[in-house]
């Protein structure tokens, strides 16, 4: 059973000023993207797959997908506008992407078997992939079909120079997702005691396990019906985190929420680029990850 991990890359970067996914962030030239797939392939995952977009193909391909010959196989996807039901088309004058749910199911005819999904920009730790690797080898279970996702405190995933969006989670007590709101403009001022959220509030940074079938046909009719409810508004998003909250309230998936100690960082914002170089240099002083990857 080969695991594959997906990568969702086709976003724009409109507001980190460029390709972020290309942009090195290590000591030795890495992409934050290096280390992820170093880790997923520690984890056991055999295949990475990247959704990207055809306007940068060939130099994400030459930047990024050329690192890993030889030590992964390596697979493209492709996301775009026009990528839609058949018989559907966009609205007039609509350049904004339709989101992390619509990446996916751009994807689905390339996803036999069991896979994880995570963000081209966002670090999250050899301890993540790995859990989301064990995940993924149990038997599946009888009943609703079951997924997981990697959470991180929301305190541990904010950007100081700029609001972020973010999946905000609600957990039962025995570690089952029961709700995810996608909510967007939270800054750090909003974080903490007696404000609007709390720092140890679980939120879903797109870290992702799911196995294939059910849920890609799952997600295929929640498209469907997003589409057509929502398909005509200009800068409406189908985000992944909503789709499979969706599904949940339905009764279609349930999500087991698999705690990490690893520690996430990305990059939103341009600015944010020196903390992230900061922290990855200070793993591999640890001698957490080799340099050159």
């Amino acid at each position: 059973m080969t695991l594959t991990l997906v990568v969702l890359a086709a976003g724009m970067g409109s507001r980190y000023g460029g390709l972020k996914q290309i942009d090195p962030m290590g000591p030795a030239g890495e992409t934050v993207l290096d280390y992820t797939v170093h880790d997923a392939a520690k984890a056991g995952f055999g295949r990475v797959l990247f959704i990207i977009r055809h306007d940068f193909a060939e130099a994400f391909r030459s930047a990024v997908g050329s690192r890993f010959t030889g030590k992964i196989v390596v697979d493209y996807a492709f996301q775009e506008l026009d990528l839609l039901p058949s018989g559907a088309v966009p609205p007039v004058g609509r350049t904004k992407p339709w989101g992390t749910g619509h990446a996916l199911w751009c994807a689905r005819e390339a996803l036999p078997g069991p896979f994880a999904v995570v963000n081209a920009d966002d670090f999250y730790g050899a301890g993540s992939l790995a859990a989301l690797g064990d995940f993924l080898r149990l038997p599946a279970s009888t009943g609703i079909p079951t997924h997981a996702m990697v959470g991180f405190p929301l305190g541990n995933t904010l950007s100081e120079n700029g609001a972020v969006s973010r999946g905000v989670c609600t957990v039962d007590s025995e570690g089952w997702l029961t709700g995810i709101e996608e909510r967007s403009g939270i800054v750090a001022s909003e974080v903490g005691p007696y404000r609007a959220y709390y720092a140890a509030t679980p939120v879903s940074m797109n870290c992702w396990g799911f196995r294939a079938g059910t849920f890609l046909s799952n997600l295929d009719e929640a498209w469907r019906d997003f589409f057509a409810a929502r398909g005509q508004e200009e800068k409406a998003e189908f985000y992944l985190p909503a789709a499979v909250d969706g599904l949940m309230r339905r009764g279609a998936a349930r999500v087991r929420v698999l705690p990490t100690a690893d520690s996430w960082f990305g990059v939103t914002y341009r600015e944010d680029k020196p903390r992230v170089q900061a922290a990855l240099a200070e793993l591999v002083r640890r001698g957490i990850y080799p340099s050159p990857l």
